[in-house]
């Protein structure tokens, strides 16, 4: 059942959100146990004033995931997490159809001045080779066409590991989510900055640079 991508609470300083699919959700866990959850923890520790907001959606492919981006994007967010593409692989989607809707939810947080973390995903191996090759492909070309952050495999480290995925093999345990949070973590490194509450969005610099407002303030 799809589950509306959860609110932040108000006051709790800039946002980082998570748009994905049932791995972001955190499908067969708790709340507190999926990665998204488990990020904010991690960077509330390191000192860090924000909210992660689970925009996943179990069952989300990449035009669902597009369908929903600008609602996402909506108050003052600084990074964007792109996790989508697996519910595509599963399906055996044309990969030019995922490349496009991820390339317009990439551009529609750049064009705001939001910094983006690209993660890749891999198709399963029973479209063939070429399927799979062409669908990882997609990830790498659009990392280096929007000059974005960039994880190759989401569960890099945790796929494949019984000990780290629920029955179905496909959804990580706590354990598995705790090693896909921890590796999120490290892949935001050059983005951090951006989460600090000093730091305007990008685009928020660009329109108070060329606004002709007395305050200086450009349009919200």
């Amino acid at each position: 059942m799809a589950v509306p991508a959860a609110t932040p609470a108000p006051g709790r300083g800039p946002l980082l959100v998570v748009l994905g699919d049932s791995l972001t959700a955190g499908l067969g866990l708790d709340t507190d146990q999926a990665f998204p959850t488990l990020l904010e923890q991690r960077l509330r520790a390191e000192g860090f004033e924000l909210t992660v907001v689970n925009a996943g959606v179990s069952g989300d492919t990449t035009a669902a995931g597009l369908s929903r981006t600008e609602w996402s994007l909506a108050g003052d967010v600084r990074v964007l997490i792109v996790a989508l593409g697996g519910n595509d692989g599963l399906r055996g989607l044309p990969v030019e159809q995922m490349k496009r809707n991820l390339d317009e939810i990439v551009s529609l947080a750049t064009r705001r001045g939001i910094a983006v973390l690209l993660a890749g995903m891999e198709a399963p191996p029973n479209f063939g080779a070429i399927y799979t090759a062409q669908f990882r492909d997609v990830f790498h070309e659009l990392a280096r066409e929007h000059d974005v952050a960039f994880m190759p495999f989401l569960l890099e480290g945790v796929a494949g590991d019984p000990t780290l995925n629920q029955a179905d093999q496909i959804h990580p345990n706590a354990a598995g989510a705790a090693i896909v949070a921890a590796r999120v973590r490290q892949a935001l490194e050059p983005l951090l900055p951006a989460l600090t509450l000093a730091t305007p969005k990008r685009g928020a610099q660009e329109s108070a640079s060329v606004s002709p407002s007395p305050s200086g303030r450009g349009p919200g």
